[in-house]
């Protein structure tokens, strides 16, 4: 048996996608290309907006059309959170919620023998995160989800009902699974969640312990994924530097820099906290680069506020941001806020933005040249060149005709070109 896998979102989906693997290889499937006619497809979805819902949709359609007689799976957050809506895709064969695709198997057999469509939505349970995975196939470097769920509510967001409430893993997994990746021959593995930053909230634990776990299981590098700004302690902070595997680079979602804006969106924090922990990131980590989320055009965001956010984002000078225009996300808060702008304004907003924080990328990409890095090799791209990253998440290009994938290999920093940076080994 075939099974092929489309895969939507974020890096946690991306990591319960291998999970997924793991469960079809061990019932004797072969993973297959998606144009390998398939007998299973599977399709992890995200609903983080309303086009991420339109893109699973359109999957799902797209995949019965060209595999008429596979069995479609359908599974992810958006049968979570909105599981009526999932129900009544019924070019899906099988529907689970991120909460029950460990039962991806006993559904398809059940779909085999009865022929009887498989709906499996279940509420998350309260239990640790403890599911591992022993590869992560067709990649250099690996991703390790240490933590599931949000409390934070922010008022346009959907996540906290796709995904629960804060879940850790155990410190002994983390141990262990990193452990397994090194004995793959991994070098470097990057932490992930929902909320990130909120491991060990309900144990009692905290990220460092996380990272110091990680770096102690004996891998070469840990990186961490995107987090919230508003759980980093001082405490917190001092034990990450001391951790000399850890890679220094934060992305610490800001959304705005504007506290009338934070207010509306229901964030932890204002500007001023933001500024200050960058600050003291930069202070304990030297050459380290700070990458950010920003929304333009939210609900109520008026030219002043947006003026703020602006000035805010120059301010901070971030390595690098993804910006992003607000978009009404049916089942939040600020679906009923009144003041919405237009789509031509939250375009003008972005542009704008854009070129801010495009500006600030230039000038950090600048700051590294004449720099030496030991770089993680990844994959060949165009013209024998290979897209490979600093410790601080630098994106270098390197030539070189020898197959150099997996090995860290020192680096220097020659010229700027667009959004990265020209190397010599």
């Amino acid at each position: 048996m075939k099974v092929s896998f489309f895969t939507l979102g974020c890096k946690v989906n991306q990591y319960e996608t291998e999970l997924l693997k793991e469960e079809f290889l061990k019932n004797d499937y072969v993973i297959v290309e998606s144009d390998d006619n398939p007998d299973v497809f599977v399709i992890n979805s995200c609903t983080v907006t309303a086009e991420s819902d339109r893109k699973t949709r359109q999957m799902v359609r797209k995949y019965r059309r060209i595999y008429p007689e596979s069995i479609i799976v359908l599974t992810g957050c958006m049968p979570q959170a909105f599981p009526s809506d999932a129900e009544k895709l019924d070019s899906a064969d099988i529907v689970l919620g991120n909460g029950t695709n460990y039962k991806v198997i006993e559904a398809v057999n059940n779909f085999q023998l009865t022929g009887e469509r498989q709906i499996i939505v279940e509420k998350h349970k309260k239990e640790q995160v403890n599911k591992t995975i022993n590869n992560f196939y067709g990649r250099t470097k690996a991703f390790l989800k240490i933590e599931d769920g949000c409390d934070r509510f922010c008022s346009y967001c959907i996540i906290p009902y796709a995904r629960g409430r804060v879940r850790s893993k155990p410190i002994e997994e983390i141990k262990k699974e990193v452990k397994t990746l090194v004995e793959k021959g991994f070098k470097e593995v990057v932490l992930i969640g929902i909320n990130l930053s909120a491991y060990g909230k309900e144990t009692g634990l905290n990220l460092a312990d996380a990272v110091e776990a990680a770096a102690g299981a004996g891998i070469e590098r840990v990186r961490l994924g995107s987090m919230e700004p508003d759980q980093f302690t001082d405490d917190v902070i001092e034990r990450l530097a001391k951790v000399k595997t850890l890679c220094p680079q934060f992305h610490l979602s800001l959304q705005s820099g504007c506290d009338n804006t934070l207010k509306l969106m229901n964030r932890h924090y204002d500007a001023a906290y933001y500024a200050e922990l960058v600050s003291k990131l930069r202070k304990k980590f030297e050459n380290c680069a700070i990458t950010t989320d920003i929304m333009v055009g939210f609900a109520g965001e008026s030219d002043e506020d947006f003026e703020k956010s602006l000035k805010f984002a120059e301010k901070i000078a971030f390595a690098k941001a993804h910006i992003f225009a607000y978009s009404v996300r049916h089942g939040t808060v600020a679906e009923k806020f009144s003041g919405h702008i237009s789509k031509e304004e939250k375009h003008k907003r972005s542009v704008k933005m854009i070129e801010v924080t495009k500006k600030t990328q230039n000038d950090f990409l600048n700051s590294q040249l004449g720099k030496k890095y030991p770089v993680l090799f990844e994959n060949r791209g165009e013209k024998g060149f290979f897209e490979v990253y600093t410790p601080n998440y630098t994106l270098v290009k390197v030539k070189s005709d020898e197959d150099l994938s997996g090995e860290i290999i020192d680096t220097y920093l020659k010229t700027v070109e667009k959004d990265y940076v020209i190397g010599q080994i």
